[in-house]
Formats: C-alpha cells, sequence, structure tokens
C-alpha cells in the first residue's frame, strides 16, 4: 500500500474510534444528568454507567488486537461485546444491592454501588468495642446478612479492608485493622462463604475518609469495608 493511501486509512480509522468513543461517552453524560435514569439513591444509573464503560474498553482492547486493515472492525465488535458484558454486570449489580439493602435493616451501614463493584461500609465502632477485633454479638447478624447475600450471588469476589484513624501509633493501627478485617471475613466464612473468595486487607490510618482533626472525622475514618466485585 502507498504510504498516503496508508495514512488515509489510518485517518479513517482514528476518525471512526473518535466517533464511537465520543458517542459512548456522550451517552454516559446524559445518564448522569437524565432524571429517569437515575437510580434509587439518586445516583446515576450504575447499569448505564457499566454499559458505557464496557463499550469504550470494549473499542479500545477490539482495536489494540486487530490489524491496521481490521481495527474498526475489531472496535466495533469490541464495543458491542463490551456494552454487552458491562450491562449484565450493572444489573447484577443493582439486583444485589437491592436485595442487600431490604436484608441489612442497619441505617449506620452505608452502600455503595459505582457501577463495577459494591462497597459495603461499616463504622468500626458498631463492629468493634474499643481497642478490641472481637465482633460485637449484635452486629453478627448485619455481617449475616451480608454473607446471605454474598451466597446468593456467587459469582463475586470480596475484599475485607480495615481503616482506622491515626490515633496511637501507625504500627499498631495496622495490626489492629488487620485483625479487624480478618474477624469480619471469619464471620463471613463461618456463615458459609468460601475463604478462596476473600481477601482480608489492613490498611490502618493510611486512606482516611475525611480529617483526624477532629472526633466525627476519626470516627468516619474507624470502618471496615467489604468491596463486593463480579467476576469479568
Amino acid at each position: 500500500m502507498a504510504p498516503l493511501e496508508h495514512k488515509k486509512d489510518l485517518g479513517m480509522i482514528v476518525s471512526r474510534i473518535s466517533m464511537t468513543v465520543t458517542g459512548a461517552a456522550l451517552l454516559l453524560v446524559t445518564a448522569c444528568t437524565d432524571p429517569n435514569r437515575l437510580d434509587s439513591s439518586g445516583g446515576r444509573d450504575n447499569e448505564t454507567t457499566a454499559t458505557v464503560m464496557g463499550s469504550m474498553l470494549g473499542a479500545i482492547a477490539g482495536m489494540k488486537v486487530s490489524g491496521d486493515k481490521d481495527r474498526t472492525k475489531g472496535a466495533l465488535l469490541g464495543a458491542f461485546f463490551g456494552a454487552a458484558t458491562g450491562s449484565v454486570i450493572g444489573q447484577r449489580l443493582d439486583q444485589q444491592e437491592a436485595d442487600l439493602r431490604r436484608n441489612l435493616g442497619n441505617n449506620q451501614v452505608t452502600i455503595t454501588n459505582t457501577g463495577s463493584e459494591l462497597i459495603v461500609t461499616m463504622p468500626q465502632d458498631i463492629l468493634f468495642a474499643v481497642d478490641s477485633s472481637s465482633v460485637r454479638s449484635d452486629l453478627r447478624r448485619d455481617l449475616g446478612a451480608v454473607a446471605n447475600n454474598l451466597l446468593a450471588y456467587p459469582d463475586t469476589t470480596i475484599k475485607i479492608k480495615g481503616h482506622t484513624d491515626n490515633s496511637g501509633s501507625a504500627a499498631y493501627n495496622q495490626s489492629l485493622s488487620q485483625r479487624r478485617a480478618e474477624a469480619v471475613a471469619e464471620v463471613l466464612t463461618a456463615s458459609g462463604v468460601p475463604p478462596g473468595r476473600i481477601r482480608s486487607i489492613g490498611l490502618g490510618e493510611d486512606s482516611p475518609l475525611q480529617s483526624n482533626l477532629t472526633n466525627q472525622g476519626r470516627a468516619q475514618n474507624r470502618r471496615v469495608e467489604i468491596i463486593i466485585q463480579p467476576y469479568t
């Protein structure tokens, strides 16, 4: 192929890919601003977000694995299959979130649906006594509800992240956060969740949500996050 023709072909490919990605981006903006596409908590429709993100990632992947002549076709096929996968994941997460909210019944526990994962945040002050890594008996019911939800949706992996405020030494906080994450994991596995699906991580004081300069901020930083991610 002559250099000039090659450049023209590449230019057409880039133009078509740009149109595909731009269209997906516009769909994402529409989903974020259209009041008919908001979820029950007032956020954007997570199924739409997952569909659009899957489409964009699929287009990029399809373009990379195809030769120069087939890049447009690869991008379009990748966008199609990526959108389909993203839509399925988004639907599953929305349903899992709804089931978990219905069965949990604790307004101190928050659930965030990002479109690609669920983040269940439990304040450590309701899970543990001061300086303890033993889960309070009254909170075991809530963890049992989480475990039942995880058993109902087996095609997911679980990360449990323990966090502290900055009171005390960093080394001690790291150890405490790890022990608390593992204690939550033990309750889930005792309720039947396979341990191979769970990973426990102690982050100590390294990932605060708020400033540690106030009592309220420190209380929000003391938490355990259960992150639920679908298989892709």
